[in-house]
């Protein structure tokens, strides 16, 4: 098992930038990454993945094209690059370690989950 640590949300105004970071206690090489979000009183959804070294990735439709999803294996680091950000961004935003190299979308793909980093966007 490895611990996961988000670092980088906060308040920004609509149409600002955010990058959130996410610190694995172990390795993450050789592992789907992903990012999850949550919204108040929603599910946790999908938000984006890559695979195990990063040269393929997979994005919700609505945030496709605003947020890029990167991931340094050496440094056992991911991040997830926002912009363009909406009030309907605004959430707890989940960092997770997949079950092996393989990209997927559902949650039960992802046995390891960070804490959480709440991002909110304000209009």
């Amino acid at each position: 098992q490895v611990q996961l640590v988000e670092s980088g949300g906060g308040l920004v105004q609509a149409g600002g930038s955010l990058r959130l970071s996410c610190a694995a206690s172990g390795s993450i090489g050789g592992y789907a990454m992903g990012w999850f979000r949550q919204a108040p009183g929603q599910e946790r959804e999908f938000v984006a993945s890559t695979n195990w070294n990063g040269d393929t990735t997979i994005y919700a439709d609505s945030v496709k094209g605003r947020f890029t999803i990167s991931r340094d294996n050496a440094k056992f680091m991911q991040y997830l690059q926002m912009n363009s950000l909406k009030s309907e961004d605004t959430a707890v935003y989940y960092c997770a370690r997949g079950r092996s190299w393989a990209i997927v979308t559902s949650e039960s793909g992802y046995p390891d989950w960070g804490q959480g980093t709440q991002v909110t966007v304000s209009s």
